[in-house]
């Protein structure tokens, strides 16, 4: 599985299961709309800070963006570099809006 839907997601969050979000998206774009408790690793910049992504032991790793597109190539990226349960969100923050929390801009 390389996505996870954003219902998922919500549920994974609701039930207190260790994930780690990742935004790989530009910080104009984490400053107008963004998850709780993520880290911003901007993806042309992922390759380089590999080590910057810390996730608490036996937390499911979850990329996103604005739309799925840059999450899906983040998640390769953590998968060839061991972290083998990364994941993408499924259609980014911008479904997560529409479907989980409209309190979350849409841009």
């Amino acid at each position: 599985m390389m996505e996870i839907r954003p219902e998922q997601l919500a549920e994974k969050l609701r039930r207190g299961e260790p994930v780690w979000l990742l935004d790989v998206r530009q910080e104009w774009e984490h400053q107008l709309a963004r998850l709780p408790d993520q880290a911003l690793i901007p993806l042309h910049e992922l390759q380089q800070r590999l080590d910057e992504v810390q996730p608490p032991a036996g937390a499911l790793v979850v990329t996103y963006c604005h739309h799925g597109v840059r999450s899906l190539s983040a998640a390769a990226i953590l998968r060839q570099a061991g972290f083998g349960d990364a994941v993408s969100l499924a259609g980014g923050i911008d479904l997560w809006s529409r479907m989980i929390d409209p309190s979350v801009a849409q841009y």
